[in-house]
């Protein structure tokens, strides 16, 4: 069991095809399908089946895909402590949705163009899930909003192995129709259906808690979506309302079209693994703080 063999099988794992794999790794497909096979003779399980013609991970690949990321994140740690310098390799960032789109995209490209030889690698998803991803290695850093939605404040970082900065503070807002009269408490909504995030987003845990703590006998419904495009469009149509930061609600257009209303603030932290120093991420650090001046 080498590198190369865990970074086949793990390409193979997210592209679900042998095909798509192979490409992707400049590989012929038979290579790339021995390669496989030799792995798993040597677990002594089958990692992937077929079914209806389709290739999914069996339930041995699904755990060992964590094992092989991790395997691989470690190889990488080290190659780059072990060689300081000037930072090159793979940089593995997560982040919220909302943090890249209005905050991110200056101080990656001021990095990208400062740091050519680092290979960014970016990714969205709630805050919990990023913070289990650094737990797990399948990150290096993350912004995400604390407390998390489980709980979790700023100082219990030290207890998950994990430390971080305080980056950006965000202005939660709710958004509704423009012909929604003013509200001043949940009791004053006409609109019963929250558009947000899967579980895991803090902002939605803020927005449900800010729901409960007001006087409503009203139920509301959680209508899950995939971005905040399809949150806006959900309020436009007049089925829902939601709980947006700011900074996102100014980048969109039009956004005299919906009746705000600010409910708090959110801290964004910057969150790495406790003693993982790297020159990748030190210069990314820095290109944040010059973001900031």
């Amino acid at each position: 069991m080498d590198h190369s063999t865990l970074e086949i099988f793990c390409a193979v794992a997210e592209e679900l095809s042998i095909t798509r794999a192979a490409q992707r790794l400049g590989r012929v497909q038979s290579n790339v399908t021995t390669r496989v096979q030799q792995l798993e003779e040597e677990l002594g399980v089958t990692l992937f089946v077929r079914e209806n013609k389709r290739m999914q991970l069996s339930p041995q690949g699904e755990k060992f895909l964590g094992y092989a990321k991790g395997m691989l994140a470690l190889a990488e740690e080290a190659r780059q402590i072990l060689r300081p310098g000037q930072p090159e390799g793979l940089l593995r960032i997560g982040a919220m949705e909302s943090t890249v789109a209005s905050r991110l995209p200056e101080p990656l490209a001021r990095y990208h163009q400062m740091w050519p030889r680092v290979q960014l690698r970016l990714s969205t998803a709630p805050s919990r899930q990023l913070v289990d991803a650094l737990k797990d290695r399948t990150l290096d850093c993350a912004f995400a909003a604390l407390p998390l939605s489980t709980g979790e404040t700023p100082q219990d970082l030290a207890e998950l192995g994990l430390t971080g900065l305080r980056v950006y503070t965000e202005q939660l807002v709710l958004v509704l129709p423009p012909d929604h009269p003013p509200v001043r408490a949940a009791s004053e909504l006409r609109i019963h259906s929250l558009a947000a995030f899967k579980q895991g987003c803090t902002y939605r845990s803020i927005a449900e808690d800010w729901l409960r703590s007001q006087p409503s006998d009203a139920v509301i419904d959680v209508q899950e979506v995939g971005s905040y495009h399809a949150m806006l469009a959900c309020v436009a149509s007049g089925s829902c309302i939601s709980f947006i930061p700011r900074s996102v609600i100014e980048l969109a257009r039009e956004t005299t079209r919906f009746r705000q209303k600010p409910i708090g603030n959110a801290d964004t932290w910057m969150i790495w693994r406790n003693g993982y120093e790297t020159p990748a991420l030190n210069a990314f650090r820095e290109a944040l703080a010059l973001a900031h001046d």
